[in-house]
């Protein structure tokens, strides 16, 4: 079971970990979404198996233009993973946590791994495969599938965001598309081969040794454009002469 609100870091869900802890002790529950490592120690004292991570950071998440509420998703995962370390070493519980939004490439998976993420969160992935229940539609550009935020109107969740009566007052998420991708199957492959090749490029092959071997550095823009690729690419095959 998981908690998921758009703001973790309150009383109220400190109670309901406490009455889920209570009551039923055999069930692992986790709490979230949280964005910094006092937030996480709150919900780790209040009995919570794991927290997620991220507020804003999604791709159908407009809380930050709102509301101003949020944070950059890799400070946030550095900050409570280093709280977590720490509140392992203060009780000897190690709470896991996952890193929930800001995850639209492949390797920004690895990067939350390697920044102390214990596992991710993946919607907008995820929504781009046929076993996603949203409609797969036709458009002059090739095939898109449905994809909204759970603070939308269209998904009328306002018990999730708490605004105020029985309605969202304004919106913390978008209704839109994403590219679809095609069989799931084939997609996770990819990407679980992507993640081991960047994990072994680290020295690693297990997720505590990539958080230990993996090196992490601030770059410029123009450092990040130099990692794509810059020519005029074929839009067809060659053929062997």
């Amino acid at each position: 079971m998981c908690f998921d609100s758009s703001d973790g870091y309150s009383d109220w869900q400190a109670q309901a970990l406490n009455w889920v802890k209570k009551h039923y002790p055999e069930i692992p529950v986790g709490g979230g979404n949280v964005v910094d490592g006092e937030a996480f120690t709150f919900l780790a004292e209040a009995g919570a198996d794991f927290v997620k991570v991220g507020v804003g950071g999604g791709s159908i998440c407009i809380t930050r233009d709102q509301k101003g509420i949020g944070r950059g998703q890799a400070g946030a995962v550095l900050d409570v993973a280093a709280a977590r370390d720490a509140f392992c070493g203060r009780t000897g519980e190690y709470v896991p946590i996952c890193s929930d939004g800001g995850l639209v490439h492949d390797y920004h998976v690895a990067l939350a791994l390697a920044m102390g993420a214990d596992f991710v969160m993946m919607g907008r992935y995820f929504a781009r495969f046929d076993q996603a229940a949203g409609a797969k539609l036709p458009t002059r550009d090739g095939f898109v599938k449905e994809y909204w935020g759970e603070g939308s109107n269209r998904a009328r969740n306002w018990q999730r965001y708490g605004q105020g009566g029985q309605a969202l007052v304004f919106e913390e998420g978008v209704d839109g598309y994403v590219p679809y991708a095609g069989d799931l199957d084939e997609g996770l492959a990819l990407t679980t081969a992507k993640l081991r090749t960047t994990m072994v490029s680290c020295g690693s092959t297990t997720l505590p040794e990539f958080r230990s071997t993996a090196r992490m550095t601030l770059v410029s823009d123009q450092s990040f454009q130099e990692g794509h690729a810059n020519v005029t690419l074929r839009e067809a095959p060659t053929t062997a002469s």
